[in-house]
């Protein structure tokens, strides 16, 4: 098999001025061949000339800028030439990470070991084959001159190129019949023959036995239908093997890694039988280890593992919960079920990365390493997994020749004893290893431990001063709120003096007579007023207008002692003038007493002030009067009524 792998040394397929330049490396049989540079057209001609096997990229960016350049570079491509993206489809990974699942290492800033690294793993198998076109194929053979106006000889000049279109039609006809491939034909005639025939073969390109081509009178043109979005299949199709973590339960959670840690899958769901668990990691991979977060493993999860005659896997301790939260911390999930199936995962992964590493250093370059892990994992031995990869076989090595006469012959149970004792030296060896190695994860735990201890301390300590922070932030709001509070009250009541100071002043003066402002006639206006600057016994009122004002109101004023209320704007309500003499509350009009007022104070010439109230005491001693008279007549007409009730019985 022969692969050619490309990586861009410069220039862009996107620059009109710097064109791409690549480094080019082939692979023929799994050993390279070599690596030069070479410009698109110049690669364009190799890929027609030697027609390899597959083309390898690790990005679909390094040879076309969009989706219309992509297909038209796969039209050029040999139809036996498949384009492979060695870093995936839909989710791509680093070229670094595919190398190192075959135990290749290379320099990434190098285009030449990037290409012949690429070249390299798409010869193992690595990558996704890129696929823009349907299984159908589209022939059109038509005309390579145009006719033109012509002479004398026009008609012979047209059927001669319109025959040749009719013979080479003819010709691919009968090579797809031969191949026994289905068509469809659509044929225009033309003067002689035809001018254009167009084929649609049910086959794809790489199957059908035309190709492109042009003449002296004719052109053909070979092109498959193109796909509505690009697909990407796998290039190898044996499943990669995974490490499984399963949280069982009413909500069952799947997780599934890797050989190198990668996450693969993770979901849960509470509608999921036994056989959907089995299709969904069946389509993930091959499940090689099936891990549980607990000691014990559950029933549910052997089953599966038994399904799939994977590895069991258990902690030798279930796994807590900050465990679980270091072993996931870099992975995002949905709830805990997720949670933690992955950390079973993961902690089955890490109790395996030092045989891995091991592992590695022992494997050449080229090997795929996952075939490897999951067969020592399965028990084989690896000298016997890399002699059946590498295609050869385990030859133990040749004992040095001893000449007969200087070993004497031994019986076959010395020879037993001695191999015995080796084995035993051996075993005690590996004991002494195993010990050391048991005391040290030791010292290791218990150093943990101790961390853990500390930690734990210092967040505890954080948490009791947290809380303590927090209770003295809220007690420092509340006293800071109860600080605010108190100063508004200070400054209602700085202004409440400084208005019964301007008040007092205005009561040591015997021209003017004090007056305070009512916002409104209400009771709400009253208790504003009083606590504003206070209304005491003797106070004179003044209130703008007596819109809305009420009975109650009118004897809350009366009964507080108030001396009179001057009321401005239009005259006042009839009925509250008659309820305000019934209450014995003086109602003065602003007209008569002209008052000045400022804010919430104000006053009025004593004069003035007298001179109505006078009035309001005349036409007070009036209202009396009549109240009275109204009163005698009432009584008077109650005793006439009652005497004629008295008459008409007696009678």
């Amino acid at each position: 098999m022969k692969v050619f792998g490309i990586d861009i040394i410069k220039g862009s397929v996107r620059s009109r001025t710097r064109r791409p330049v690549y480094a080019l490396c082939r692979v023929e049989d799994g050993e390279v061949q070599g690596v030069e540079e070479v410009t698109g057209f110049r690669l364009q001609r190799l890929l027609a000339t030697e027609q390899p096997d597959i083309l390898a990229v690790d990005s679909l960016q390094e040879i076309a800028a969009d989706q219309h350049e992509l297909h038209r570079f796969l039209q050029a491509l040999p139809p036996s030439t498949k384009l492979v993206q060695v870093t995936g489809g839909e989710r791509k990974e680093s070229l670094g990470k595919v190398a190192a699942r075959y135990n290749i290492s290379f320099n990434r800033f190098d285009p030449y070991a990037e290409a012949r690294t690429t070249a390299r793993v798409a010869a193992l198998g690595a990558g996704v084959e890129v696929i823009a076109f349907e299984n159908t194929t589209d022939i059109v053979v038509s005309r390579h001159r145009s006719p033109g106006r012509g002479g004398w000889s026009q008609n012979r000049y047209v059927r001669k190129i319109h025959g040749a279109v009719l013979q080479k039609a003819r010709e691919i006809e009968a090579r797809l019949r031969n191949a026994g491939i289905d068509y469809d034909k659509k044929e225009t005639k033309a003067f002689g023959g035809f001018s254009r025939v167009a084929f649609r073969v049910t086959a794809p390109r790489d199957m059908v036995p035309v190709h492109s081509s042009r003449g002296a009178d004719v052109q053909v043109r070979v092109t498959g239908r193109e796909l509505d979005r690009i697909r990407f299949e796998p290039l190898s199709r044996r499943p990669r093997y995974l490490i499984v973590g399963l949280d069982p339960g009413t909500t069952t959670g799947i997780a599934a890694v890797d050989l190198d840690g990668n996450l693969v899958l993770l979901t849960s769901s509470r509608q999921m039988t036994m056989s959907d668990i089995i299709e969904e990691l069946y389509h993930a991979g091959k499940p090689l280890i099936v891990a549980s977060d607990v000691q014990q493993m559950p029933y549910s999860v052997e089953k599966i593992r038994r399904a799939f005659n994977a590895i069991p896997y258990t902690p030798r301790q279930s796994l807590s919960v900050e465990a679980k939260y270091d072993l996931t911390a870099r992975f995002s999930y949905t709830n805990d079920h997720e949670r933690d199936s992955l950390s079973a995962a993961l902690d089955a992964y890490r109790s395996l990365q030092s045989k891995f590493r091991n592992i590695a250093k022992r494997v050449r370059p080229g090997v795929d390493l996952d075939e490897v892990r999951a067969r020592v994992l399965r028990g084989q031995p690896l000298d016997t997994v890399l002699a059946d990869l590498e295609g050869g076989a385990v030859v133990p090595k040749p004992a040095a020749a001893t000449p007969e006469e200087t070993l004497p012959e031994r019986p076959v149970d010395d020879e037993r004893v001695m191999a015995l004792d080796g084995m035993v030296k051996r075993l005690r060896s590996y004991v002494q290893e195993l010990q050391e190695d048991l005391r040290e994860r030791d010292r290791e735990g218990e150093r943990l431990r101790e961390d853990l201890q500390r930690a734990r301390s210092a967040t505890e300590r954080k948490v009791r001063r947290d809380a303590e922070l927090a209770t003295k932030d809220a007690t420092i709001e509340s006293l800071r709120e109860q600080l605010r509070s108190e100063r508004r009250r200070s400054r209602r009541l700085k202004k409440r003096l400084e208005r019964m100071r301007a008040v007092a002043k205005i009561e040591v003066s015997e021209d003017y007579t004090p007056l305070k402002v009512l916002d409104s006639l209400t009771r709400d206006g009253v208790r504003d007023l009083q606590e504003g600057i206070g209304v005491s016994t003797g106070d004179i009122l003044y209130v703008s207008r007596a819109h809305g004002w009420g009975r109650g109101v009118v004897k809350d004023l009366a009964g507080a002692g108030v001396r009179a209320l001057v009321v401005g704007g239009e005259p006042p309500d009839p009925h509250l003038v008659r309820i305000a003499r019934e209450a014995d509350l003086p109602l003065l009009p602003a007209d008569a007493v002209r008052p000045d007022i400022r804010g919430r104070t104000g006053a009025a010439k004593t004069g003035a002030v007298e001179e109505a109230l006078g009035a309001w005491e005349k036409e007070q001693k009036v209202f009396l009067r009549e109240q009275e008279a109204e009163r005698v007549e009432y009584l008077f007409k109650e005793y006439r009524s009652e005497r004629e009730k008295e008459v008409r019985r007696g009678g």
